[in-house]
């Protein structure tokens, strides 16, 4: 979890931690559906990484976006939620 990083080191601050996962490399930063494609465009099988690059390119990416958000603001209720998944009630 985000809470356990320092993100001051990464780059990122407390809203970014509380609003999106990320993937950061030496050279990238990416942020929610981004993120899920890059872990999928470094993956053995190419039709995952056929993926990755789906979720990256428009109109793909649109709706990926669309659906991260919904997934994200519902995290904490999905199966495998800790609290620690769950958003400040500002956030909801």
């Amino acid at each position: 979890p985000w809470q356990w990083l320092d993100l001051d080191e990464l780059g990122l601050s407390i809203d970014d931690g509380t609003r999106y996962a990320w993937v950061v490399t030496p050279t990238h930063q990416y942020a929610g559906h981004l993120a899920l494609s890059a872990l999928l465009r470094v993956q053995d099988g190419a039709g995952w990484r056929f993926l990755g690059h789906l979720i990256a390119t428009p109109p793909f990416s649109w709706a990926a976006a669309v659906g991260y958000r919904l997934i994200a603001a519902n995290r904490s209720r999905l199966p495998g939620g800790t609290p620690a998944c769950a958003l400040p009630p500002t956030q909801r």
